[in-house]
């Protein structure tokens, strides 16, 4: 990992839906080729953190750098054109559609495109790109181990194997850095053990970088390098897994724990007799 080149860097963004504040001053930076979780209680403003950087919202406030390029204003499609891809809380499969045909959406910003350029390439070069394309797809399928279902409707499959086509679908956009928002929720212990192999596989062994959200503790202890906390839309806590998870603060506002009180002991009462 290289531990000192940022890909992304938020710096001081704030998010306002009317009067709600999502967001408030929250700056932090991913280095190249770490796994960076981002936790805290619902309604902390994880996923609006995450909707900023991959466009789906635009920052009242602050700006986002993406390998040194100011995206804060990068329409979502053009971010996905410079190395961004993500997956979703909730699944957005095309559910009427294969595994194989929601792979190769993926692949749609790397196709040939206009008229005047894309004219003589359908005349020669279709068939080369499109054989290129499927085995690419088809790297991605052996290596999530969906090769069983890669002809299967997407929306006939359990939930754990849609949520590793989605995965599928993000990885085929061949991205530098991956937004993993919940990849984990609603798994069985198995399905979350083999999430955490893949992702771990595609960090360290296909060298993207991973921003993930997730409510697993054992899983945000156990792969990620740094962690970053929020509670109503505020940075309180940054920095390794078990630096963060010691902290006094995040103990209150994640796991629940409230400040200890020091009380003396009630003296007995003494039975009434009848």
């Amino acid at each position: 990992m290289e531990a000192t080149t940022p890909i992304l860097a938020a710096e001081r963004v704030s998010l306002r839906f009317g009067g709600v504040r999502a967001l408030t001053d929250v700056s932090f930076e991913v280095r190249k080729g770490e796994v960076f979780s981002i936790i805290g209680p619902n309604g902390a403003g994880k996923t609006s953190m995450v909707n900023c950087i991959s466009g789906r919202y635009r920052p009242t406030e602050g700006r986002i750098r993406f390998d040194g390029q100011d995206i804060t204003r990068l329409p979502t499609r053009k971010r996905a054109a410079i190395g961004i891809g993500r997956t979703f809380q909730n699944l957005a499969l095309f559910g009427h559609m294969t595994v194989l045909d929601n792979i190769m959406v993926g692949r749609h910003h790397l196709l040939k495109h206009g008229f005047w350029t894309g004219m003589p390439f359908w005349l020669f070069g279709a068939q080369r790109e499109e054989i290129a394309h499927r085995r690419e797809v088809e790297e991605i399928i052996d290596f999530l181990e969906i090769q069983h279902v890669r002809k299967a409707v997407a929306g006939t499959l359990s939930y754990g194997l849609r949520k590793r086509v989605e995965l599928a679908r993000a990885v085929a956009l061949r991205p530098k850095l991956i937004l993993l928002d919940e990849p984990m929720a609603g798994m069985n212990l198995e399905e979350k053990e083999d999430m955490a192999r893949f992702i771990l596989d595609l960090n360290e062994e296909w060298g993207m970088t991973v921003l993930m959200i997730e409510h697993d503790m054992g899983v945000v202890m156990d792969i990620s390098h740094r962690v970053m906390v929020l509670d109503f839309g505020r940075k309180i806590a940054e920095g390794r897994p078990e630096e963060v998870l010691a902290d006094p603060h995040v103990r209150r506002a994640y796991l629940g724990e409230a400040d200890e009180v020091v009380s003396e002991p009630e003296e007995a009462m003494e039975p009434v007799e009848s």
